[in-house]
């Protein structure tokens, strides 16, 4: 496999990002010693709740709240959430990996990437 510079990944990676749509901001850190509630992200653009989880290249995307069945879910928008691998046997990351190569079965779930679900608040006239 061949290594990547600093310089030469972030070009490949914010590619990818563009061409995935993955283009969140990454949610801020919580504080540990802070016991208020944290409420889900909302969409800026349609005030819906979303999950906001890292990619597999180091990027972030908006995803859904729901899981729907592969078949309801256009190619370009399917996402899988998968736990990383560690020593401990506590998984301890979850990320967002799109889904491409095999098609999914058609009923088998998928994650839908926000902006396949984003419908945007239109103002009064």
């Amino acid at each position: 496999m061949a290594r990547y510079c600093e310089k030469c990944w972030n070009i490949l990676a914010n590619e990818m990002a563009e061409a995935d749509g993955a283009t969140a901001a990454p949610g801020p850190e919580p504080d540990p010693d802070d016991m208020t509630w944290i409420e889900p992200p909302v969409c800026p653009e349609c005030g819906a709740s979303i999950r906001v989880y890292p990619t597999n290249y180091d990027r972030w995307v908006s995803l859904a709240m729901v899981e729907l069945p592969a078949k309801d879910v256009p190619e370009a928008f399917r996402w899988r959430l998968t736990r990383l691998p560690t020593r401990s046997l506590v998984p301890a990351e979850i990320v967002a990996v799109r889904v491409r190569g095999i098609d999914p079965l058609p009923g088998e779930p998928v994650v839908p990437a926000h902006s396949m679900m984003c419908v945007p608040e239109w103002g009064e006239p």
